[in-house]
């Protein structure tokens, strides 16, 4: 039997309905989030979880203690699966930062992976902090399941990284949705197969999500 990592996104949060940039930014789920939330309980309740982790921030320890209440669990705050933290950024709406900070947000568009906002952290400085987080959750849970909360950027970072993929292209090439469930199975620390990939099947139903209102500029401008 694999070690399974059952990889998902906190619940939506006023801000993510807003569009702004809140990496650092510690806001607590919507009700809309917390409904995503249960409905990903409910989905998970009869599956076996060995341990649960998540970020230390509201959102996400929410979003852990949600799913895994039925479990008998309590989650491990791991500080290294905190979200991208966007600098002077923060707060802001994606049109203020493009229009107030262009050649920055410019910057950052072309390459997310090595550019940073001023006083925040590139996809390197994430990688770094988190990927020995899930390599270590991986080795002490061997053969067992295991909850693992993070966020959008995160999520997206480490799942390239896991699968070898070109992780500069993390945010053109990869989504994760409120409450999206990844599923990976593990070989060993460094040998990852991904299995079912941000499924919000759980919560269909539920209020739409507008996809379009946050693609970036790479996918929404087919001439760039």
């Amino acid at each position: 039997m694999p070690t399974r990592i059952y990889l998902v996104r906190h619940g939506a949060t006023e801000l993510t309905a807003e569009d702004r940039f809140a990496g650092s930014t510690d806001v607590p789920l919507s009700e809309q989030g917390r409904n995503q939330v249960r409905a990903l309980a409910a989905r998970l309740r009869c599956d076996s979880l060995d341990a649960v982790f998540a970020s230390p921030m509201g959102r996400t320890i929410e979003t852990a203690r949600i799913i895994a209440e039925s479990h008998g669990l309590e989650p491990t705050p791991e500080p290294g699966l905190r979200e991208i933290d966007y600098g002077h950024w923060e707060g802001l709406t994606r049109e203020q930062v493009a229009a107030d900070f262009a050649e920055e947000y410019s910057a950052w568009q072309e390459d997310p992976l090595t550019s940073a906002p001023k006083g925040g952290e590139s996809g390197i400085d994430v990688l770094a902090r988190a990927l020995p987080v899930m390599r270590r959750i991986v080795h002490d849970h061997h053969d067992r399941s295991v909850l693992v909360v993070a966020h959008k950027g995160t999520n997206r970072l480490l799942v390239s990284s896991l699968l070898g993929f070109d992780a500069r292209g993390y945010r053109d090439r990869l989504d994760q949705s409120p409450a999206g469930l990844t599923i990976l199975d593990f070989a060993s620390e460094v040998r990852a197969r991904l299995r079912l990939f941000n499924d919000i099947s759980h919560y269909e139903g539920l209020p739409a999500r507008e996809l379009e209102q946050r693609l970036s500029h790479w996918w929404s401008d087919p001439c760039h």
